[in-house]
């Protein structure tokens, strides 16, 4: 069997559930589309893959698939969007939908209304998605449509109403950025007192499976909720028939995340955006920069909701220290750099740091060998621990 084919094959396997412990994602696919893009050997990933379904950096192990509570069709598969309910029927309904138009033409019309729940799962089912394409996993895709489904948690971008003419996103960033350093004590309050009430799961807009992470309980909420920073639509964003900046976006996330070097939260801004870019190759034209509004408003939404934002001084900083930096050393030595990070990554439990090496290296070596991509690729995290919350079992 070549490397392909036992990569194909685990890429392929139904035997886990895609979540374990109530809503953890399992992340296993994952880190094998991640290990192969850094060159692993397939019996290497697979024997990752072999440990991580025994017991995960969580301390769990993967559970075997969860029966259906209702069968999904046509007619019903918008009605169950974030319920967490029939995973396996939404898979058995999205195969059947590939098996007749083909992957490409499922995603283009079904994506579309998927968008606005894209920062479900703590993002995790977008990045299922995005990552099988990018892979050219077909049944690793069709999961990742599941999944959206499945724990879809609306962003509201039709609630967008203000305009901003910001050339840039690092010019929204800086311009959001003041606005917390200005009205941090008011905000942080705002946002302490949003996730305190928890009427929304009383009355079925959020899962009270979310309540117990606690994290992704945060982010519906606030994004539930739609603070006035959230709604902006600022001018890179706003003209559907304009070329995404894909470069600029992956400039003002990893800026972000340098800012907090090793951030478990603001890590998944980058791997999910890097989702997100390979499903707009997917989508028409004019979906894309929708999709980019879906993304911004659900990154604010991410960040917000831990009642803090980094300070526009340091962003400012960053900025000026990386916005021309490139990589103009010897080959040599950033074959070395590169080839020592990526060890490093290999070396990894956390399967969330091989993702990032393997999405910031990408970026690095298509584009102009920007400086950023490769100091954030090294800046590595650990497994967060679970809130107390875990205490109590899943909710069915």
């Amino acid at each position: 069997m070549s490397d392909r084919e036992l990569i194909d094959q685990l890429l392929d396997d139904r035997t886990y559930h895609i979540e374990f412990n109530g809503h953890l994602t399992n992340h296993s696919k994952h880190a094998v589309v991640a290990l192969a893009g850094l060159g692993v050997p397939a019996p290497r990933i697979k024997a990752y893959y072999e440990n991580y379904a025994k017991l995960t950096t969580y301390g769990f192990g993967l559970e075997p698939p969860k029966p259906d509570q209702v069968t999904i069709t046509e007619e019903n598969w918008r009605a169950h969007l974030g319920q967490r309910s029939s995973f396996w029927s939404y898979t058995a309904f999205f195969e059947g939908r590939v098996q007749e138009l083909g992957l490409d033409e499922v995603v283009r019309r079904y994506v579309p209304v998927l968008l606005p729940g894209w920062a479900g799962a703590f993002t995790h089912a977008t990045i299922h998605l995005g990552w099988a394409l990018e892979y050219g996993s077909r049944w690793m895709a069709i999961e990742g449509l599941a999944y959206m489904a499945f724990t879809y948690v609306d962003c509201h971008p039709e609630r967008i109403v203000d305009r901003y003419e910001e050339a840039t996103p690092i010019d929204s960033l800086l311009r959001v950025a003041g606005a917390w350093d200005e009205r941090r004590a008011e905000l942080k309050q705002s946002v302490a007192e949003l996730i305190a009430d928890t009427s929304p799961v009383d009355n079925g807009r959020i899962h009270p499976e979310l309540l117990r992470s606690g994290l992704q309980f945060r982010i519906a909420r606030t994004l539930d909720a739609g603070p006035a920073l959230i709604r902006p639509a600022e001018a890179w964003a706003a003209d559907e028939a304009a070329p995404v900046g894909w470069e600029e976006l992956y400039y003002a996330a990893t800026l972000l995340y340098l800012a907090r070097p090793g951030d478990f939260i603001l890590l998944h801004l980058i791997t999910s955006l890097y989702a997100v870019e390979h499903l707009c190759a997917v989508l028409p034209d004019e979906q894309r920069q929708f999709a980019v509004r879906c993304f911004w408003t659900g990154l604010l939404g991410i960040v917000f909701s831990g009642g803090d934002f980094p300070e526009r001084d340091k962003l400012a900083a960053l900025h000026e220290l990386f916005a021309d930096a490139r990589d103009t050393a010897p080959d040599a030595y950033l074959e070395q750099d590169w080839r020592q990070t990526v060890a490093r990554a290999v070396l990894e439990e956390e399967e969330h740091n091989p993702k990032l090496v393997h999405a910031l290296r990408q970026v690095w070596q298509r584009g102009d060998h920007r400086s950023l991509y490769r100091v954030a690729a090294a800046q590595f995290t650990t497994t967060p621990e679970l809130p107390p919350t875990f205490d109590a079992p899943p909710a069915d």
